[in-house]
């Protein structure tokens, strides 16, 4: 089966673009049986919002106090009432005991 360049519509900006040989090959080879429905821009786009805008924002934190040693730290996540947060060190602590 011989390949060829294919023109494809993006689903996003409406564009044309061309799905090319090469990565009709990188498809078939990885087992990807979805033609891509985005142009590259697009795709570029889609990908940078699921990662939060990017590697050049800050992470958001949250403040909190170690439900151990009671010192404030901060936290990479949202904490719920119904779980304790720990510092580093008291953390370490309780994973180790695991």
């Amino acid at each position: 089966m011989a390949l060829e360049d294919k023109t494809l519509t993006c689903r996003d900006c409406g564009q044309e673009f061309t799905f090319t040989v090469g990565e009709q090959e990188f498809y078939l080879f990885h087992g990807l049986q979805n033609e891509p429905s985005r142009c590259s821009e697009c795709r570029t786009a889609k990908r940078r919002d699921r990662q939060g805008g990017g590697y050049n924002q800050p992470r958001q934190t949250y403040t909190v106090i170690c439900a151990d040693c009671g010192c404030e730290t901060t936290v990479p996540f949202q904490p719920r009432e119904d779980r304790p947060v720990y510092c580093k060190e008291c953390y370490e602590k309780h994973r180790s005991s695991v």
